[in-house]
């Protein structure tokens, strides 16, 4: 891909809002130390010439950043990692710090690059902002926890990339914080931001006591995850990959909710759906062995004491769906996804009782699933990251990069042009994914 670099810089909050803000690690941030970042590019149709961009679009959208940032300190900060002491990892914003922005212009395929069609996964690392280096301070490692990247396409959009550690949050943080962004560079601006953002509880929390942990989980789980080499994290190149997107409207959901034999949600029928796809269109030797399907689930609101809906970190709350690969594969393997899945749910994951049980034990459990068949999930329609708005409307695209790296991970988000549907992301080999396509295909057709 032809990438041009126009401008690199680094954008910090507002100077009122540069109180120093320290953030220890709660058990749910302190799992995801050592995990890739987060990568995700939002495109966007909105034709532009050159100047047009360089003069107006790219200014706006940094002074917006620099707002946003106000609400939003940890964003601007860094991962402070000790250095052969005693002391826990922790979330750091100091004055002066900020958030490194890199401006640049495409000669590629806007419109390939936005298809669902198979497409090499290599390409669009060009347009993820580079990955900043590990920094040295007293007893600290410093590592970046936020970057982006702004690429112009001329003539036909815009593309917006983004890299998070995990550490900083989950999908709902982050997503907040990018539709707060695309909120305030709209046509509303700050004010407008602000006038629809009075209630308390709609702007971000950051304080850690909202975690209830009284057995001090996050010290078992620091004490696994210091003896573990830190290191400075990589694109996956070459993936040997192809992306593509898989579509299934309201109606196709519909039909699969009622093939099953419990009651089942979008969300359940859609990935049990694509796991049993999976299943079906790959290795199917050993029928007894275990295939795994992880479940991750917004804890906010679920635990006891309640964790606020407006509370910026982690709060991942994950179960195991665990179902023989012959029953997967066979004819019914849909039935038996979803029968596993929604089991899942509803015996842990909506049970105030269940849902942190065992939570000691789920660095031991990761390790486990090491070695097995395992297919997870990034990304939620629940938060729609489609809908950040930055003025130029509804995103036309969303790819979660981050699934380049894994084996094997899905996307999922609503679909931009179907009313109740669901877009699923993969990055599968390409023989591999033509086999998926294929089984994907065929068997919606037969329910």
């Amino acid at each position: 891909m032809t990438t041009t670099l126009l401008e690199t810089c680094h954008i910090p909050p507002p100077p009122a809002a540069a109180n120093d803000l320290s953030i220890p690690l709660s058990f749910f941030d302190i799992k995801w130390l050592h995990y890739h970042p987060v990568r995700r590019l939002l495109f966007y149709s909105h034709p532009c010439s050159k100047p047009q961009f360089l003069d107006t679009i790219a200014p706006r959208l940094k002074q917006s950043l620099t707002l946003t940032l106000k609400h939003y300190l940890p964003v601007a900060g860094n991962l402070l990692y000790p250095s052969g002491t005693d002391a826990m990892p922790q979330l750091r914003y100091a004055a002066g710090d900020s958030v490194p922005v890199t401006i640049a212009e495409s000669a590629a395929d806007f419109e390939s690059l936005t298809g669902n069609h198979a497409r090499d996964a290599d390409q669009f690392y060009a347009l993820l902002p580079p990955i900043p280096p590990i920094e040295e301070e007293s007893d600290w490692k410093l590592i970046n926890i936020f970057a982006v990247q702004i690429t112009l396409f001329p003539g036909e959009g815009i593309c917006i990339g983004f890299s998070n550690h995990h550490c900083l949050g989950d999908a709902r943080s982050i997503v907040g914080f990018i539709s707060a962004w695309g909120e305030i560079n709209g046509s509303g601006g700050y004010e407008g931001f602000l006038s629809n953002h009075t209630d308390s509880l709609s702007l971000p929390i950051f304080d850690r006591s909202f975690i209830n942990d009284p057995n001090r989980i996050d010290a078992i789980f620091w004490k696994v995850m210091r003896n573990i080499p830190l290191k400075t994290p990589s694109f996956p190149l070459p993936t040997n990959r192809v992306r593509s997107t898989f579509l299934l409207r309201r109606s196709d959901i519909e039909k699969l909710k009622t093939s099953t034999r419990a009651p089942s949600s979008s969300f359940v029928a859609a990935t049990a759906y694509v796991w049993s796809c999976m299943v079906k269109s790959g290795d199917k030797s050993d029928e007894n062995a275990p295939e795994l399907f992880i479940i991750p689930t917004d804890g906010r609101g679920r635990t006891d004491p309640p964790v606020p809906a407006n509370y910026f970190g982690n709060c991942i709350v994950s179960s195991v769906a665990r179902v023989e690969r012959g029953k997967l594969a066979a004819e019914d393997g849909f039935a038996a996804a979803a029968e596993a899945i929604g089991g899942e749910i509803e015996s842990k994951l909506n049970n105030r009782d269940e849902i942190l049980k065992g939570a000691e034990n789920w660095m031991s459990d990761i390790w486990k699933c090491f070695g097995m068949s395992v297919l997870g999930v990034s990304g939620s329609p629940k938060f729609d990251l489609l809908k950040a708005d930055f003025g130029w409307g509804k995103a036309r695209k969303l790819e979660v990069l981050s699934i380049d790296g894994e084996n094997h991970s899905m996307s999922l988000c609503s679909s931009r042009d179907f009313s109740g549907g669901l877009e699923v992301g993969l990055s599968l080999p390409r023989d591999r994914m033509a086999a998926f396509a294929e089984v994907f295909a065929d068997e919606l057709a037969k329910i």
